[in-house]
């Protein structure tokens, strides 16, 4: 099987992958930013957009540009902006020969290299972070519903852009990551949930329930080795009687829901 790794640069607001260089190879290459998101199937805003976030990302401009006139618009590369489109090819190519090496002593563990890595190197504020197998994605003119498999039993419904469906190459079959705050988790008992608008219902059992005087946290097993942790006052546990082996429902907003990708 031939492997092929996809490099992803990222701060806390945006990231640069494969996507992004090659609209900013396609921009060079066509020499003007119109042409170039045509080029890659984007829309001048979204390339635009694309474009801005890379420079603020590397703290520098990747493109010089000259508006139309008697000379005609263009768009072409700074020193740092050939800089990043070597830089990116070079990390790929580096990063495919340690996956290469890695997989061998890998192989029958049920974890990729490309997990490994996500597992070594992801930092996220957000208390769940859950692997698993997009099913569906339905969208309509702005956003797009994800639903992602984490278990044979659960499957979790994230609402996002269509420009992030785009920028992130989602498509039914490929893994991705679901990352839940505790905080936007609504604890419900038994194993009828209520008619509440929420998109998320996620039953489980109650695995731990750990309160201080203000706060708990409540852990729930909801099946294939996987948890989900909620954030609810330490009254509100107490109410509802929640203690280990409890059937209890996650609520939470297909909104709250973040993707990631490895």
């Amino acid at each position: 099987m031939a492997i092929e790794v996809t490099v992803t640069l990222t701060d806390a607001a945006t990231a640069v992958g494969r996507g992004r260089i090659r609209l900013l190879q396609a921009v060079a290459r066509e020499g003007s930013i119109a042409a170039g998101a045509k080029a890659v199937g984007l829309t001048y805003k979204a390339a635009w957009d694309a474009l801005e976030a890379m420079s603020n990302l590397f703290g520098q401009p990747l493109l010089n540009t000259r508006k139309g006139g008697a000379a005609g618009g263009g768009a072409w590369l700074t020193p740092a902006g050939i800089t990043v489109i070597e830089a990116y090819g070079r990390l790929e190519a580096e990063m495919a020969r340690v996956v290469r090496r890695l997989e061998p002593d890998l192989r029958g563990s049920g974890i990729s290299p490309v997990n490994l890595f996500s597992g070594f190197f992801m930092k996220t504020s957000a208390r769940n972070t859950l692997r698993g197998t997009i099913t569906r994605i339905a969208s309509d003119a702005l956003n797009a519903e994800v639903s992602v498999a984490v278990s044979d039993t659960t499957t979790i419904h994230a609402m996002i852009t269509n420009e992030s469906l785009h920028d992130l190459g989602l498509c039914i079959g490929c893994d991705a990551l679901v990352l839940i705050k505790a905080s936007f988790v609504v604890i419900a008992p038994g194993k009828v949930p209520p008619a509440v608008s929420a998109r998320n219902c996620v039953h489980g059992t109650v695995l731990r329930c750990e309160s201080t005087a203000v706060n708990a946290e409540v852990v729930l097993d909801v099946g294939g080795g996987k948890t989900l942790a909620a954030t609810i006052s330490a009254h509100s546990a107490s109410a509802l009687g929640l203690s280990r082996g409890t059937a209890a429902c996650a609520l939470f907003d297909a909104a709250h829901v973040i993707i990631a990708i490895d």
